[in-house]
């Protein structure tokens, strides 16, 4: 262009920049970003908001914040670009500091500065959900990626009961799911065994074909096992066009979920054999796999395989080690195995051992235990119960009666048990002695009832 007399100017350098944000490409960045301070273009709204958004997507986020304060005209465009930068880079906090400083400012975030956090939200949990919530209660116009933000964001946050509520209240405003909605919502459906739910966005998927799609498949395979429904797993595994290692993984641990370790072992090495390389999640999926099938020749196998692939087995690792072993009865082993960790054994390695030996009533063992586990997680009542339990099977209840005082001292309380149940496509969870729920004495006067009934037979 340049060699025809023809010379860039405030409309070229946009489009130049948008081509550096999408290749990466930052040396081509920083030349140009010279040529329009020589050029005196530097201060353009256009340019300006190309710069803050190349930098941001080539990973400089202190440039692309120093444009932004020197831009002398900013619009959403340019406060947006630099939420994406921060969210495509995971610092989620960052993008959310942003938009309060955008508020302070009298600038209300738009569905744009929602949808710039996307990147973020669909890998990333975040301090502050009530902000982003009431970000995305004050937007007038609430666009389909905005919904997609706060449900992912629902998700990421442990608060599955939120996100099937947003979905569902979505639909009802008119606003049509995409396989980015159900990529997010599906977890949640697993999280809360939502099987009725599931099926419902199965039957969609299949009416707008939304398949092939890598992203939902995953989903799909991971919500039917976690809600137990091995076969409507296999049969979505099966009719996948394209597969990533994720996928096998997936359908791996619906098989070690379901107890069929000898199952997951034999897809895990077709796995292999179809030329994919397991990684480092794909080991753990199969070791606690061949935990909860107690198959300890299987599982040996398998993590002596991780150094033909060069992975260093993780805490992960170990404790689905330590638990196969356990499980096995191999108590003494599971504990040496332990003593020779190259890092040091968290609560979940110690309590896996401390789980085998009240189901073995290995005294010796559980009493060291329980002394990591107080040390580590003083709070857990479980651990606190576990110890009670092995002393009540060894008829020392003396020592029983020391623990109980012991957690009334520090004041640890047995957390209860709670289960869900899925009624009209909502999902209500019921904690043991709880007596919130509205119709809480016509549900304890039905158990009396079938638990009398039960007893009479």
């Amino acid at each position: 262009m340049a060699n025809q007399g023809f010379y860039p100017d405030n409309y070229t350098y946009p489009c130049v920049l948008k081509a550096c944000s999408v290749s990466g490409d930052l040396w081509a960045g920083l030349q140009i970003h010279g040529a329009v301070v020589k050029l005196g273009l530097d201060m353009n709204l256009y340019i300006g908001n190309g710069l803050v958004s190349m930098y941001g997507k080539c990973k400089c986020l202190d440039a692309a914040r120093r444009v932004l304060d020197e831009m002398p005209r900013r619009d959403m465009i340019s406060w947006n670009s630099l939420v994406a930068g921060y969210a495509q880079n995971g610092r989620f906090n960052d993008a959310l500091k942003l938009c309060r400083e955008m508020e302070d400012l009298k600038l209300k975030p738009d569905a744009g500065t929602m949808g710039s956090l996307l990147p973020a939200v669909t890998n990333t949990s975040c301090d502050n959900v009530l902000y982003v919530k009431e970000m995305f209660m004050k937007l007038k116009e609430k666009s389909l990626i905005s919904w997609n933000v706060m449900i992912a964001v629902y998700v990421n946050n442990a608060m599955p009961n939120e996100a099937m509520d947003l979905y569902l209240q979505m639909q009802v405003h008119g606003v049509e799911p995409d396989a980015v909605s159900i990529s997010s919502v599906l977890p949640a459906c697993g999280d809360l065994s939502a099987v009725v739910l599931g099926r419902q966005i199965r039957e969609y998927v299949e009416r707008k074909k939304l398949r092939p799609n890598l992203l939902l498949e995953n989903a799909l395979i991971d919500m039917y096992a976690k809600c137990g429904c091995l076969k409507e797993a296999r049969a979505v595994f099966d009719i996948m066009i394209f597969r990533d290692v994720v996928s096998w993984t997936s359908m791996i641990s619906a098989y070690g979920m379901s107890g069929q370790g000898k199952d997951a072992v034999a897809l895990f090495e077709k796995m292999r054999d179809s030329g994919f390389t397991p990684d480092w999640i794909a080991f753990v999926s199969v070791l606690a796999a061949c935990s909860h099938a107690g198959l300890v020749d299987e599982g040996r196998d398998c993590f002596n395989l991780m150094d033909e692939y060069g992975i260093t087995p993780g805490i992960e690792h170990y404790n689905c080690m330590v638990d196969l072993l356990g499980r096995a009865g191999k108590i003494d082993e599971a504990y040496h195995l332990i003593r020779q960790m190259p890092m040091e054994p968290n609560e979940r390695v110690w309590g896996s051992l401390l789980s085998a030996c009240r189901v073995y009533s290995n005294m010796k063992i559980a009493l060291l235990a329980a002394d990591h586990l107080f040390q580590l997680a003083p709070e857990q009542s479980g651990y606190y119960v576990l110890l009670s339990n092995i002393y009540a099977k060894a008829g020392r209840w003396q020592d029983v009666e020391t623990v109980r005082s012991i957690m009334s001292s520090r004041g640890v309380k047995k957390i209860p048990g709670n289960s869900n149940v899925e009624i009209n496509g909502h999902v209500y969870t019921f904690l043991a002695g709880d007596q919130s729920h509205t119709q809480s004495k016509e549900i304890y006067k039905e158990l009396d009832s079938q638990n009398r009934f039960v007893n009479t037979k």
